[in-house]
């Protein structure tokens, strides 16, 4: 738990992800990562809805970045094989996505344990 750096080649592109924890104690470090951004991916579990509130604020926060203006957003929407699992609909409401106006966003169903809607 913490970071992780990761260079992926896929159909002729090649991303520099920068897995950064959700954990509080590590959130206020993000911002060290935020230059040279291209895209924001935010992962987030679907099965968690009592959170669902707090990471929509997060995810507002983050979006206030200067430094991340005006960058894509995607939002996976992890966890999708379990029963308890939100569809993205009601993720997409929950973390108030419809307020975003100022970038291209998108919500992705997925399941890392799987693979499901990862590619």
């Amino acid at each position: 738990q913490g970071f992780n750096i990761k260079s992926v080649q896929s159909q002729g592109f090649k991303l520099n992800v920068w897995d950064i924890g959700g954990q509080r104690k590590i959130r206020p470090y993000w911002r060290n990562y935020f230059e040279n951004t291209d895209i924001l991916i935010y992962v987030i579990d679907s099965a968690d809805r009592k959170r669902f509130e707090e990471t929509g604020q997060e995810l507002a926060e983050l979006l206030d970045e200067e430094k991340l203006s005006g960058v894509p957003v995607l939002i996976f929407a992890n966890k999708q094989d379990l029963l308890t699992a939100a569809p993205a609909s009601e993720i997409a409401e929950g973390l108030n996505l419809h307020t975003i106006r100022d970038r291209v966003w998108q919500i992705q169903s997925c399941s890392a344990l799987s693979g499901e809607g990862v590619q």
